[in-house]
C-alpha cells in the first residue's frame, strides 16, 4: 500500500491485514509519506509503515466499529516520514511490532535512516528500520464503557496508573 492508496482511508474504521499478530482493526487518523496512523481500541495509537501492510478490510455496511472515544482535541505525534516520526519520540518507551518473535519493547534510544536502538532492561537492541512493520508509543484511550484501556499481554489492569503517569511526564 502507498500513501495515495491509503488516503481513502482517513477518517474510516478499517482493519489491518486478515489475521495473524500483526493485525489490528481501528480508525486512520492520518497518512504520511511511508506510513498511517491508526486508532486501536487494545493498542491505542499505532503506526504502520505503508509498506508492510498486504491487505486492508472495509465494511460496506460501516459495520467495523471502534470501541472508544476519541476527544475533540486529541493529540499524538507526527512526522513528514517514519524517521522523523522515530526521531520525534527518542527517549519514549514504544513497542515495536506487535507480536510473534519480532516483536519488542523497550526505551527508544536512536534513530537513524538504517537502525533504530532500544534500551531492553540492561541491553542496547539494534533493530533494522526494514523489518520495523508498525509501532506504538503508550497513547491510550477510555473505552466506550468507560474504563481504561491498556492491554499489557492480555492483563487490563496491569501498571493503568503508571502508564498514565508515564504519558503525564512526556507532555
Amino acid at each position: 500500500m502507498n500513501k495515495e492508496s491509503m488516503m481513502q482511508y482517513v477518517g474510516k474504521t478499517i482493519r489491518v491485514d486478515r489475521g495473524g499478530p500483526e493485525s489490528r482493526m481501528g480508525k486512520v487518523l492520518a497518512v504520511f509519506e511511508d506510513y498511517f496512523v491508526l486508532l486501536t481500541e487494545r493498542d491505542g495509537v499505532v503506526y504502520y509503515k505503508t509498506n508492510h501492510i498486504r491487505s486492508v478490510t472495509e465494511s460496506s455496511r460501516d459495520l467495523l466499529k471502534l470501541g472508544v472515544n476519541i476527544p475533540k482535541n486529541f493529540e499524538y505525534k507526527t512526522g513528514e516520514n517514519f524517521v522523523k516520526l522515530l526521531e520525534s519520540i527518542r527517549y519514549q518507551w514504544i513497542r515495536i511490532n506487535r507480536g510473534g518473535t519480532e516483536a519488542l519493547e523497550g526505551v527508544l534510544n536512536d534513530v537513524s535512516k538504517d537502525i533504530a536502538s532500544l534500551i531492553v532492561k540492561e541491553e542496547v537492541v539494534r533493530f533494522s528500520m526494514k523489518h520495523i512493520r508498525n509501532i506504538s508509543y503508550g497513547l491510550l484511550l477510555e473505552g466506550k464503557s468507560g474504563g481504561s484501556k491498556y492491554d499489557e499481554s492480555n492483563d487490563e489492569d496491569e501498571n493503568e496508573e503508571d502508564e498514565g503517569s508515564r504519558e503525564e511526564s512526556n507532555d
